[in-house]
């Protein structure tokens, strides 16, 4: 069985660049960046822009439900559930403002994972986003 496979799914958001959704090599499955875009749109939950595309305002709690929710569905296409996620990056873009109410529904999702996590503020992401998932899970043996 070749285990070194792209995954990708009409499913959840198209990529913003030249990645799959995901990418098995052995027992590992590598998920690429996942942000709280809506599948089949460019729509962003709990953001709202100017007429420039620049963030007038966002809701932590509502993008980080919506990245939860496109990894599961990522995961699904690569037959796997968030109980197969082993480790998880996770970017904000504001650390002081929304750790905590991100944390909060970070742990409604994967107090029961285990999985180990890291969490890191950067100066911006690629789209006009407060946070974004990097996502490691392994298929069983």
């Amino acid at each position: 069985m070749n285990t070194n496979i792209e995954i990708v799914t009409n499913k959840a958001p198209e990529p913003v660049g030249a990645y799959p959704h995901a990418r098995r090599v052995g027992d590992l499955l590598f998920l690429s960046g996942v942000g709280p875009r809506k599948p089949n749109t460019k729509k962003i939950p709990g953001v709202e822009l100017d007429a420039e595309g620049n963030i007038l305002s966002y809701d932590i709690i509502t993008q980080t439900e919506s990245v939860v929710e496109n990894v599961k569905i990522i995961l699904e296409a690569s037959q796997l559930t968030l109980h197969d996620v082993v480790d998880v990056q996770v970017f904000l873009t504001n650390m002081k403002a929304d750790f905590k109410n991100y944390n909060e529904v970070y742990a409604k999702h994967f107090t029961t994972v285990g999985a180990t996590r890291t969490t890191i503020e950067v100066g911006s992401l690629p789209t006009p986003i407060a946070v974004e998932f990097k996502v490691i899970a392994a298929y069983k043996k």
